[in-house]
């Protein structure tokens, strides 16, 4: 399961998981950290462990016709694959080394990468190892938003979700001082410092969870930036399109992917520009026009034939 702070890697895994329950898999994620819940409940179909109530994880594996890993629970669940025999599954959710080097530890049946660029980075990593230790087979799939789930009116709002440095809590602050008369929405992220102006045109959101984010962020956001320095997709962003919410982002690979021709792209640095842009989305005739693209692009983004393609390839790693 993915970690706690972790909210984009927690909704990529989940909305991965429920396609193969409804394909009648009993699917157990066992939780890594230890955090509010002791027992065992189900969420969405899937049987959640807690780490403290229960200590035969062991047998489980020993048991799985797969076992799906990501992040920090890498090198310990290919051990435990290896010990016992499991296929294993990598879900690489940035193109940060220790993301390779862990899928090629040795024993990693398949490696799941969100992003073409992913892949391409992936095999610029892979070139410099022998062909024994990378993973036997590769898939793309983007991360999955379901559109119909985060649809809505949209806001009168400029957002930013998450409001530490590196995903653009400065720029959100400078926006809004200079824009005295424009409402902001500032939405605490579950990691980094928090950069919370204190400014009668900006309200801050405590942290929100995935299912209510759709009432508490999007049915109030009219703009959403994304100046992140880094994203390997930027699953937000997505979930904006659904409801022909306009996305301004900079131009990192993975967003630049993810966004299409329905991104607006401004250097992260280039205040003017974010604000030049802001301004002119606030025109009707223009948002009508970006918020146009936003819903086009959310519907390429159907997540139908990735979540298809993943369910069939983890059939086929079955013992």
């Amino acid at each position: 399961m993915p970690p706690e702070h972790n909210a984009g890697a927690e909704h990529m895994l989940v909305s991965m998981l429920r396609p193969l329950v409804e394909r009648g898999h009993d699917v157990q994620v066992w939780l890594s950290r230890y955090g509010r819940a002791h027992t065992e409940y189900e969420y969405r179909g899937i049987r959640v462990v807690p780490l403290e109530s229960r200590l035969d994880f062991p047998t489980a594996v020993k048991r799985a016709d797969a076992l799906i890993a990501h992040l920090e629970t890498v090198p310990s669940a290919a051990a435990m694959a290896r010990g016992y025999g499991a296929p294993l599954v990598v879900v690489c959710h940035n193109t940060h080394r220790p993301t390779f080097r862990d899928a090629a530890a040795g024993g990693t049946a398949l490696a799941v990468y969100n992003s073409l660029w992913m892949q391409r980075e992936a095999e610029l990593f892979f070139a410099e190892y022998p062909k024994g230790v990378r993973p036997d087979s590769e898939l793309i799939v983007r991360p999955p938003v379901f559109a119909d789930e985060y649809a809505t009116k949209p806001g009168k709002a400029i957002t930013l979700v998450n409001c530490n440095p590196e995903k653009g809590g400065k720029v959100l602050a400078a926006l809004a001082r200079r824009m005295p008369d424009q409402q902001f929405l500032a939405v605490k992220g579950a990691y980094g410092e928090q950069i919370l102006p204190d400014l009668p045109n900006v309200e801050v959101v405590e942290h929100v969870r995935g299912e209510d984010v759709r009432e508490q962020v999007y049915a109030r956001t009219k703009v959403l930036l994304m100046p992140s320095s880094y994203e390997s997709w930027g699953r937000a962003g997505v979930e904006a399109l659904a409801s022909g919410i306009p996305v301004v982002a900079h131009p990192t690979p993975g967003l630049t992917e993810s966004l299409g021709e329905a991104g607006i792209f401004v250097d992260r640095e280039d205040l003017d520009g974010y604000e030049a842009v802001l301004r002119k989305l606030l025109h009707a005739p223009e948002y009508r026009l970006a918020s146009k693209r936003a819903k086009a692009r959310s519907a390429e983004l159907d997540p139908a034939a990735d979540l298809a393609a993943w369910c069939s390839a983890i059939e086929g790693l079955a013992r």
